[in-house]
C-alpha cells in the first residue's frame, strides 16, 4: 500500500469546556456521566461523575417523590390482601427491575408476611415468544394485561425512555380494562408518563442513573407496603412461622 492509500489519522477536536490530555482531547462519555476521554482517561473521574449523577437523582427523589412512592405502597397494601394483583413489565434492565418488585411481593422484602399475587409479564417465556411471534413485539404485554388484569388491579410499567411501544400499548389496554396504571420513567415529558394514571419520573439523562433510582424507589415502596400490611394483612409470627389470622 502506498503512503497515499493509507488512512490518515486526524487530530481529535477539543470539546468546549473539557480539557484535553496532552495533544489529545477528551470525548463525551457514552454513559452520559461526563468525559470518558481516550485511552488515557481517568476512570476514577468517571466513577465520581457516576456517583454524583445518582446522588443528584436521589436528592430529587427524596425531596419530590417520597410521598408518591409511599402512597403507592399504601394502595398496594389495601389492594393485594383482598384479592387484587400487581402486574409489572419493562424491557431489558427495566424488565429486571419489574421482576425484582414482583419477587419482593410474592416472597418478602424485610419482614415475614403472607405471599401476594404479583406477576412479571416478561417472565413467561412461552407466552412471550408465542405473542411476539403471532402478534408482534408491540403486543407483548398488552395481550397479557388483557388476559390477567382485572378491574382494581395495578399495572406497573418501567421504562427509562418512556417511549417503548409495547409498554404504551400495555398502558392503554390496562386503563381500558380498569386497572390502575403506574409508570416509572426517565425525564418528563414522555408518552408513557402521559398515558399512565400516575408516574414517577427521574430527571436524569443517564439510563443507568434512572434505573438505579428506580430500584431505590421500589425498595421504598416495598418498605411502605410491609409497614402497612402489618395492619391490613393480619399475620403474626409464631416461633418464626407466619400464621395468618382468619379473615373477620
Amino acid at each position: 500500500m502506498s503512503t497515499r492509500d493509507r488512512p490518515q489519522s486526524r487530530p481529535l477536536p477539543r470539546e468546549a469546556g473539557v480539557a484535553g490530555t496532552g495533544s489529545r482531547a477528551r470525548r463525551p462519555s457514552p454513559t452520559g456521566y461526563g468525559p470518558a476521554g481516550t485511552a488515557t482517561a481517568d476512570p476514577l473521574r468517571a466513577a465520581h461523575a457516576h456517583c454524583q449523577s445518582l446522588q443528584d437523582a436521589l436528592v430529587a427523589l427524596r425531596d419530590q417523590g417520597l410521598e408518591q412512592v409511599a402512597e403507592w405502597g399504601r394502595h398496594l397494601a389495601a389492594t393485594l390482601p383482598v384479592g387484587g394483583r400487581l402486574l409489572a413489565a419493562g424491557n431489558g434492565g427495566s424488565a429486571a427491575q419489574a421482576q425484582h418488585l414482583t419477587a419482593e411481593l410474592v416472597g418478602r422484602y424485610q419482614r415475614e408476611r403472607s405471599a401476594y399475587s404479583a406477576i412479571a409479564l416478561h417472565a413467561d417465556t412461552s407466552a412471550v415468544t408465542a405473542i411476539g411471534n403471532d402478534y408482534g413485539f408491540e403486543e407483548l404485554y398488552a395481550r397479557q394485561v388483557a388476559a390477567h388484569g382485572r378491574p382494581g388491579d395495578v399495572l406497573m410499567l418501567m421504562s427509562t425512555s418512556g417511549r417503548s411501544p409495547n409498554l404504551l400499548a400495555a398502558a392503554d389496554t390496562g386503563r381500558a380494562a380498569g386497572l390502575s396504571v403506574w409508570a416509572m420513567t426517565g425525564p418528563r415529558p414522555n408518552p408513557l408518563a402521559f398515558r399512565a394514571d400516575d408516574a414517577l419520573c427521574i430527571g436524569s439523562g443517564s439510563t443507568a442513573t434512572v434505573q438505579e433510582a428506580h430500584l431505590v424507589a421500589l425498595h421504598l415502596l416495598c418498605d411502605t407496603f410491609d409497614h402497612e400490611i402489618g395492619v391490613v394483612d393480619g399475620a403474626a409470627s409464631v416461633d418464626g412461622v407466619v400464621r395468618p389470622y382468619p379473615s373477620l
